[in-house]
């Protein structure tokens, strides 16, 4: 019923940008808190950036002043402005949320988008 799918990722040199994107599908009632959280190759995933339902934002102390959360204009979008990133920024980047539906409230993950800084 509801599937969230990350795009955007690529390989990107070090000091440039990214955007990448999420949307939601499926019978959705409503969206609580969104958020990005990131995997490295044998480290543990962690939290990127959070949005609430309202538009207040929070963020890691490695992406502050960097990223940018937001929820986009279409319904059940949101996105993450990634600049000047850096080689540690590599990872796979998820998108996670809270989602209700007329079955009940769950925790659903996208399925990640991998995001590479190189020269």
């Amino acid at each position: 019923q509801v599937q969230l799918v990350e795009s955007g990722g690529g390989l990107v040199q070090p000091g440039g940008s990214l955007r990448l994107s999420c949307a939601a599908s499926g019978s959705i009632f409503s969206i609580n808190v969104m958020t990005w959280y990131r995997q490295a190759p044998g480290k543990e995933r962690e939290l990127v950036a959070a949005i609430s339902s309202t538009g207040s934002t929070n963020y890691a102390d490695s992406v502050k002043g960097r990223f940018t959360i937001s929820r986009g204009n279409a319904k059940n979008t949101m996105f993450l402005l990634m600049s000047r990133l850096k080689p540690e920024d590599t990872a796979v980047y998820y998108c996670n949320a809270g989602i209700t539906t007329a079955w009940g409230t769950n925790n659903y993950w996208g399925q990640g988008t991998q995001v590479t800084v190189s020269s």
